[in-house]
């Protein structure tokens, strides 16, 4: 286990950020923000949603079909020590991802799970 270790963000791909921030803050009425340079809500209880836009989005397919975008997300973690989260998560079985797009090995930190899955160690300091 990371010591310390709590869920950050949960980021959500989409084709137009601002359009898919709205459309959750009105649906939720969680406060709207900006987290990273992206579009935010915040709930009550400190929960946060980060919309990310890319130029590439492929919206999934529900039910899903084979040969088709399949439903995806990924998580960011809050970490009081990233060096030190990156080098537990990979003895449990997770590897750096081979783009990395963060602040850095001290602050922002992409792995892949062992399923394959991304997810980020981010510093628990890093708010802006």
């Amino acid at each position: 286990m990371i010591e310390g270790i709590s869920l950050g963000n949960v980021m959500i791909d989409c084709d137009d950020e601002d359009r898919l921030c709205s459309f959750y803050e009105r649906l939720l009425g969680w406060e709207r923000g900006v987290r990273f340079g992206r579009p935010s809500l915040t709930s009550e209880s400190g929960l946060v949603l980060l919309f990310v836009q890319e130029e590439d989005y492929a919206p999934p397919v529900w039910p899903e079909l084979d040969g088709h975008q399949q439903k995806q997300m990924h998580f960011d973690f809050q970490v009081p020590d990233v060096p030190r989260a990156v080098e537990l998560a990979i003895q449990l079985g997770a590897r750096l991802a081979a783009a990395q797009f963060g602040g850095g090995a001290e602050s922002f930190v992409t792995m892949i799970d062992p399923a394959g899955h991304p997810f980020c160690l981010c510093a628990a300091s890093n708010k802006a």
